[in-house]
């Protein structure tokens, strides 16, 4: 695995994404941590970290327990001597599911999916007017040809670089790469080869996933210049399935809210309004209609909480479903991977094409998606967080809760929609858990991932979203509460087993309770549009069953087929 070099110090540690890809050798290195001082210790130093860690000793227990503290203290410096590149996770693998409750059934991603029939698209001189259609139409489009890739490609090319500005969505252009590919989708389809509906789709991938020979900054000053030497999984599913990159979209820097490198990116219902999530790029590229559509990763809620105020269809799936192989990590036990589109079936061809094991990512696991749905929305139990419809949760900015009023009528118009296509609606409440104590979860494993350069004062640089300050608290965190926090996570795993044990699905508003709590249980979720308040879109959000994609879908494609919302862009002028 190679990488060109960096322009910052000691590049040979700055190789990859934190995901299994490859057989990696652990060398020493010249780490400039501290040195090991166990004669410094004193009773008085231990003292010091029982503040820290919540703990309180005498003296004679001090005393005591120094010289096991200074063994300890020289082996964390000999670890830190040990060069772990970014594709080292750590061995152990999280499982949302209990052992009794582990998915079964096979896995068959690429497998083709019926494609509905869209309407007759009248191709006239003006090529852009495809800009906003959903991935059915392109590929009926295509697949009749009226129109080539190449042609759809140099179009959604003009428009990232028009807008590139004043969105700010856009990283790099890869504009050689998506030709190339877009010429071979011509030439296939020339001998009669049709790869299914993504091909010659243009797309964007959020500028985490790795791409052989293209830069992969991962929004952050530091890491500006790196190209990682492969390609994430799902940038290869997609190539497999004909699909076209034409950009690597926007992350803030290290997945940490919207800011990236390049500033703040916008949002195009309003070009006065940031998009404050991580995957502000894939939201913001695929509402403007830069791209077809976008593949995002989501930690603790960026897919959905950008796909919100973005106005498009955003499928966070169940964790272990998608690999993360080529990917950086935020949470080796919390990232989850998935499309962001302009229709719901368009979710549903995406996901198909990039799901299931590939034998890199130790967390995915086989179980099949089907497509589409063999039962009505009646045969479905289904339930709906009346609270949070009705008050804002406790974690909502005041902002939010201004807006809380707004957006009431959207969501009762979004239920009763649902009721006249024939779901039945059942109110519930969400397990009563601290859920905010589980972040250190999140905050360890991401302050890890960066030990060496934060510890290295590489990362002083980074100032977008305050990174190096988090990482050093989280430095600090003890590892026995991180375990503790771990267990607690497995208590509130079980409280959504019984509660998913009722309900097949539960509908509720995206900035909710039930977004942090399946942050961390790995639950998939989708939103999309139901309707405006002041001119921006408000969504709603499903959330099913682990592994249960095909429900959140189906009552995905309830709502969006008896309203008009998603056929709404935004005017960009």
């Amino acid at each position: 695995m190679k990488q060109r070099k960096h322009d910052t110090k000691r590049r040979k540690f700055l190789q990859v994404a934190p995901m299994a890809l490859v057989g990696t050798s652990v060398m020493p290195h010249s780490s400039n941590s501290s040195q090991v001082a166990g004669t410094s210790l004193t009773p008085k130093t231990i003292g010091c970290a029982e503040l820290v860690a919540g703990l309180e000793f005498s003296e004679s227990e001090r005393k005591q327990i120094l010289p096991s503290v200074e063994n300890n203290v020289e082996r964390y410096a000999q670890l830190r001597q040990l060069e772990l590149t970014y594709d080292v996770e750590p061995a152990t693998v999280f499982h949302p599911y209990r052992a009794s409750n582990r998915p079964t059934g096979a896995a068959t991603p690429n497998a083709q999916l019926p494609v509905s029939s869209a309407d007759q698209v009248l191709v006239r001189p003006v090529i852009e007017e495809l800009a906003f259609q959903p991935v059915t139409v392109l590929s009926n489009v295509i697949k009749r040809r009226e129109v080539t890739p190449t042609d759809l490609t140099r179009m959604y090319l003009a428009r990232l670089r028009r807008y590139r500005e004043s969105i700010n969505c856009v990283v790099t252009l890869t504009e050689e790469l998506a030709l190339k590919q877009a010429a071979a989708a011509d030439r296939e389809l020339a001998a009669g080869r049709y790869r299914g509906p993504l091909h010659g789709i243009p797309w964007g991938a959020k500028d985490l996933f790795a791409t052989k020979g293209i830069r992969t900054t991962w929004g952050a000053r530091p890491f500006e210049n790196q190209v990682i030497d492969v390609d994430a999984t799902v940038v290869e599913r997609l190539h497999d399935a004909g699909a076209v990159l034409v950009a690597k979209l926007a992350v803030g820097a290290l997945a940490r809210g919207g800011v990236w490198f390049g500033g703040a990116v916008q949002n195009p219902w309003d070009l006065n309004q940031t998009v404050n999530a991580s995957s502000a790029g894939p939201g913001a590229a695929t509402a403007g209609g830069l791209v077809a559509f976008s593949v995002a990763s989501e930690t603790r809620g960026s897919i959905i909480s950008t796909s919100n105020p973005c106005g498009v269809t955003g499928l966070r799936s169940t964790y272990g479903r998608i690999s993360r192989y080529g990917v950086m990590a935020a949470s080796w036990t919390m990232d989850k991977i998935g499309p962001m589109c302009r229709s719901v079936e368009d979710c549903a061809h995406v996901f198909n094409a990039i799901y299931g094991s590939d034998g890199r990512d130790d967390a995915v696991v086989d179980a099949p998606f089907e497509w589409p749905p063999k039962r009505s929305l009646s045969q479905m139990r289904l339930g709906y967080v009346q609270q949070e419809f009705e008050d804002p949760p406790p974690s909502a900015p005041e902002r939010e809760r201004e807006l809380w009023p707004m957006w009431r009528p959207v969501w009762a118009s979004a239920l009763e929609t649902l009721r006249a296509a024939g779901a039945v609606l059942q109110p519930i409440e969400l397990p009563p858990f601290p859920h905010r104590l589980l972040q250190i979860i999140q905050s360890v494993e991401s302050a890890a991932l960066f030990d060496d350069l934060t510890r290295n004062r590489e990362l002083d640089s980074l100032t977008e979203n305050g990174s190096p300050g988090s990482f050093r608290s989280s430095s600090l965190i003890p590892a026995v509460d991180y375990v503790r926090a771990q267990r607690a996570r497995k208590l509130l795993m079980r409280e959504m087993d019984r509660l998913m044990t009722t309900y097949d699905a539960f509908v509720s508003p995206p900035r909710s309770e039930g977004l942090q709590i399946t942050s961390f249980t790995g639950h998939p979720a989708l939103v999309l549009k139901a309707g405006f308040a002041q001119g921006v879109p408000v969504g709603v959000m499903f959330t099913g069953r682990l592994f249960d994609e095909t429900s959140v879908l189906q009552l995905g494609m309830a709502l969006e087929g008896s309203t008009r919302w998603h056929t709404m862009n935004p005017e960009l002028g």
